[in-house]
């Protein structure tokens, strides 16, 4: 007998339910029907308790705290726009679906478009749900079976709980989507932002409207919605952010917190964290895992390396230090920077740097690096940037530490106070080392380029912006080590004499 394509397409239908009902979860549901309806009953009174008990496969790590309020967040508003910025392997869809399956199995919620950059792209953020729909032998044996054979397919289906599930991407046509006289009533919109659309704004902006215009006005106004962005921030301008700038509430977590450590420990460890981080670059990192859209070359498009002169070629060096407020390792505190540079004619030159995170005697320590390498071969002047808020910190704890590196290392280190007035810090960096860099004036020292220390100067040059939403304290510290060398060249120079007739001589 010859198979039609409607034949065909039942026997697939009725092949995946055949192996809903056949699959099983490691636990086996051996109560009665009054004691199901007990214990969903309990079950059912505390969403995460529920998710808990209905997923272990899923839900195997404890949750994070931003986790339980997300969940709670949704759940107990009808009416609800939450915007999602968790950074990758924080399971911000995991989690939505979590809450949406609760609100589906429980009646509350009875339409749920799923919307995304591309069909493509919906269609397999939408086949979880239809996964476990199908498979999950607890809901299976609590709700009773949920396919509907005829109404199951990978872009759409109704659920035996009586709530629908449609997929659509951006520029379909979502309008008349209603499950019987029932308009959607949980809008999820993820991976709606694409690398290539947020270059261009137009496409932002089309995108945008289409959310505004097409999608969002499925819903009815007489009955409450729930609406969840998921997505990172991988630009200023895109639709996440547009979202997250009218959501009931916008949370963003990155992969690690304000102190440098995990945020969800439980999962992600320290190690795990480090080891995914070293494999890409530090733009790539920020975008990605800490929700700070930064774009390489934005201030200095190109970097210069070089071969340093001889020491010997320079009338003197500097070494200017930024010593940073605090002590602490933690990975996203603020970097100390001891610089070795020198100039000759226009250019500057990067010799060796020291720039991360760590002790204020360690700080100090780079000084005594820095003189050692020079070892002698030009004179040297230690600066140290001191304004009147750090003066009380540099006279109660700098200078007291350099004592006693004179005295117990016997080396003759005098660090001078930079005590002069700066402008704000991006502005000055720009215009002082922008145009320098520009003309190819600005060279780092290409011996050291592999150096970890330099390592950080390169990205800290390279992911410079006016808005500083990364470290900028290596170019910081280039900068005034540039203004003493400029200052100190001056007062080197000898005194130019002019004379007249008239007057005799006069000092210019």
């Amino acid at each position: 007998m010859k198979l039609t394509q409607k034949d065909r397409d039942a026997l697939k239908e009725w092949a995946v339910f055949y192996e809903a009902g056949m699959r099983r979860t490691n636990q086996d549901v051996n109560l009665t029907q009054a004691e199901i309806a007990k214990e969903l009953e309990r079950l059912e009174r505390d969403p995460v308790v529920w998710i808990k008990f209905f997923f272990p496969d899923y839900a195997k790590y404890e949750f994070a705290p931003f986790h339980l309020r997300a969940i709670r967040r949704c759940i107990q508003h009808d009416e609800w726009f939450e915007v999602l910025s968790w950074a990758r392997s924080l399971a911000k869809s995991t989690t939505v679906m979590f809450i949406v399956l609760y609100l589906a199995l429980t009646g509350r919620k009875r339409n749920v478009m799923m919307a995304s950059a591309t069909q493509d792209s919906a269609v397999r953020l939408l086949a979880p749900y239809k996964e476990m729909l199908e498979c999950n032998g607890l809901i299976r044996a609590y709700y009773g079976a949920q396919v509907c054979p005829g109404n199951w397919a990978a872009e759409e289906f109704i659920a035996k709980c009586g709530c629908s599930f449609r997929a659509v991407g951006a520029g379909n046509a979502p309008r008349g989507s209603r499950n019987g006289a029932v308009r959607p009533d949980v809008l999820l919109v993820d991976d709606f932002d694409t690398d290539e659309a947020v270059r261009n704004p137009d496409t932002v902006q089309k995108n945008w409207e289409w959310w505004e215009k097409a999608l969002y006005p499925t819903r009815d106004p007489a009955n409450p919605v729930l609406v969840v962005f998921c997505g990172n921030i991988i630009a200023r301008d895109c639709c996440v952010t547009r979202a997250g700038a009218m959501a009931d509430h916008w949370d963003v977590v990155n992969i690690r917190d304000k102190d440098g450590h995990s945020t969800w420990p439980q999962k992600n460890t320290e190690k795990q964290i480090d080891e995914v981080l070293a494999k890409i670059s530090t733009s790539a990192q920020q975008t990605e895992y800490f929700n700070n859209p930064v774009t390489e070359g934005e201030v200095f498009k190109e970097l210069t390396y070089g071969r340093v002169p001889a020491l010997t070629k320079f009338k003197f060096l500097v070494v200017y230090g930024d010593p940073a407020p605090g002590e602490n390792k933690t990975r996203n505190s603020s970097t100390k920077g001891c610089i070795l540079m020198g100039m000759t004619g226009q250019k500057l030159y990067i010799i060796k740097v020291r720039l991360d995170r760590g002790l204020n005697a360690e700080f100090i320590d780079w000084y005594v690096q820095l003189l050692e390498y020079v070892n002698g071969k030009v004179p040297v002047y230690c600066y140290m940037e001191n304004n009147k808020l750090q003066d009380p910190f540099f006279q109660q704890v700098f200078k007291p530490l350099v004592s006693k590196v004179r005295r117990e290392r016997d080396v003759q280190l005098y660090i001078h106070p930079d005590e002069d007035r700066k402008t704000e810090k991006g502005t000055r960096i720009e215009a002082n080392l922008e145009p320098l860099n520009r003309e190819g004036n600005l060279i780092l020292n290409e011996a050291e380029k592999n150096d970890p220390h330099m390592k950080r100067l390169d990205d800290q040059f390279r992911l410079f912006t006016l808005r500083m939403k990364f470290p900028a304290d290596g170019p910081d510290c280039v900068e005034g080590g540039l203004r003493v060398l400029k200052k100190k060249t001056q007062q080197l120079e000898p005194v130019q004499v002019m004379h007249t007739r008239k007057h005799g001589s006069r000092r210019l």
